[in-house]
């Protein structure tokens, strides 16, 4: 995937100008198109446990992320697309030490640098799910090892991954650099040192401006919620709402998973064979599958038809929710052929939505900080051209781009982060309506009408304007009422959009 539309008309424009520029100007203007294309950065964090690594390597698609923990768990690993498979371990120094996976295809346990010399591992990998997403595993940030949060620090928010010019301003070497997402993880319920972690990543990462719009939590490990193989999502849907109104600050949502699930299916770990014995468990007596599903210990040592390391192998893959959930599955439909069992379970992992998450909130938020970054950096440029024809051809083209429709988008997602970072008080349905327009470009679900035709989206829209200019000019704050004024041109513009697109006249 290219640039969002926002940061795709910035690198038009950059693609017009840049070559009729100066040398100097030209050379930044191009630097600056160079960098609109970067991959959005999705920083992983968590206390240690909390199964980071496992979701890491849902979001990759490749079980290459070691679990268990080791020296590679200690430090920040960087997973971007490559045309190779490689892994690189960077030392403090900039050097570079270059290790094979190992013979399951993952990152070596053992890096071959001491600890405190290695600043950080550079893993590229052929998974298109890296296309355009680079993610970042970190350490437990809860760890008492302060060199270890320092070293997170060093690559996510002061140093940057990659080289970057000596001349750049603070805030564009930040925009670039640091993770434009976080996603937090934790277990069973949100401690006081779970905020506490949280709340340092934030900060760290105050360069970008990191707020809740940028942040969601992930309660991993709902499947542990129940007992044996019962359906814990009854339990984990009301517990995860709970959250999110208790972190409404911090995150922008908290997103149940069983992460386990979401690794096995996404990573393809789930074979023909085990889907045959998981078969053969569906064809036992109900009686008879209820008490091997009791427990762990039932289900490996009762004597069964499937043998004991067949079982043990779809526990360390399923667990046993993730296995009565499958057992089920062909018990009802005894001829469900392995493919539409794998992406059933993945639909019971949870993980689905937090992809949609990325998607409609992350990618766009990455969209509206790099076009807001490239336009700062073409006014830049263009108050420092020696040539007064460049300085004025830049102003020009900026100024086209700033009169756009679109680029109102930007001004959304401004108020929406004064809002959700509490420095603006809404009413709690209006804030979520903003939010929803700030981060979406879907009508249905900015609207929340997901089964809505045109006509009920346009008239929806058009209501929602009318409802933010009443607020804006009936007893609002000034700050209020510049928020306000915002978002109704934006459902404004929304409304125009679903009329264009649908041929309303």
């Amino acid at each position: 995937m290219g640039p969002g539309p926002l940061s795709a008309r910035v690198a038009a424009l950059c693609d017009e100008v840049g070559p009729r520029l100066g040398s100097a100007g030209q050379a930044r203007v191009l630097d600056i198109r160079r960098r609109l294309d970067e991959p959005l950065r999705v920083a992983v964090a968590g206390r240690l446990k909390a199964g980071k690594s496992t979701l890491v390597n849902a979001l990759i698609g490749r079980r290459v992320a070691p679990t268990e923990v080791g020296e590679c768990t200690r430090v920040v690993t960087q997973f971007r697309y490559g045309t190779v498979d490689r892994v690189d371990v960077v030392r403090r120094d900039g050097a570079r030490v270059s290790l094979p996976l190992d013979e399951t295809g993952m990152i070596p346990q053992r890096l071959g640098v001491p600890g405190s010399d290695v600043a950080f591992v550079d893993v590229t990998l052929t998974s298109d799910h890296l296309r355009d997403l680079t993610v970042l595993d970190t350490p437990g940030l809860a760890s008492t090892n302060t060199s270890v949060s320092a070293g997170a620090r060093r690559l996510l928010f002061e140093g940057g991954a990659a080289p970057l010019d000596e001349d750049l301003d603070e805030d564009s070497a930040g925009a670039i650099s640091g993770a434009e997402a976080i996603v937090y993880v934790f277990t069973q319920s949100v401690r006081d040192d779970d905020v506490q972690a949280l709340e340092a990543f934030r900060a760290a990462s105050a360069r970008l401006a990191s707020n809740p719009i940028n942040s969601i939590g992930l309660f991993n490990k709902v499947d542990k919620l129940v007992s044996g193989a019962a359906d814990p999502w009854p339990v984990a849907g009301p517990l995860a709402t709970d959250q999110t109104r208790v972190l409404r600050r911090i995150v922008s949502d908290v997103v149940p998973v069983v992460g386990l699930l979401a690794e096995t299916t996404e990573a393809g770990r789930l074979t023909a064979a085990d889907c045959e014995a998981l078969r053969a468990l569906a064809q036992l007596p109900s009686a008879e599958r209820t008490i091997l599903l009791a427990s762990v210990d039932l289900f490996t040592t009762r004597d069964c038809v499937v043998p004991r390391q067949q079982r043990e192998r779809l526990l360390h893959r399923l667990d046993l929710y993730g296995i009565g959930f499958a057992i089920a599955q062909f018990a009802a439909r005894p001829q469900l052929a392995s493919g539409d069992l794998v992406r059933m379970l993945f639909q019971a992992s949870g993980f689905p939505r937090l992809r949609h998450t990325l998607d409609q909130a992350f990618r766009w938020r990455t969209d509206a900080i790099k076009a807001g970054w490239g336009l700062s950096g073409l006014e830049q440029v263009a108050g420092h051209a020696q040539r007064a024809e460049d300085r004025e051809l830049l102003r020009d083209a900026i100024e086209r781009v700033l009169q756009q429709p679109e680029y109102h988008r930007l001004r959304l997602l401004e108020v929406a982060q004064l809002v959700s970072a509490g420095s603006v008080e809404l009413p709690a349905p209006m804030e979520q309506e903003l939010a929803r327009l700030a981060l979406s470009t879907d009508p249905r679900w900015i609207l929340s009408l997901p089964d809505a035709g045109p006509q009920q989206l346009d008239q929806s829209a058009r209501e929602a304007a009318t409802r933010w200019r009443v607020y804006a000019v009936a007893g609002a704050s000034p700050a209020q009422s510049r928020v306000a004024l915002v978002a109704h041109r934006g459902f404004y513009l929304l409304s125009q959009r679903i009329r264009a697109e649908a041929g309303v006249r």
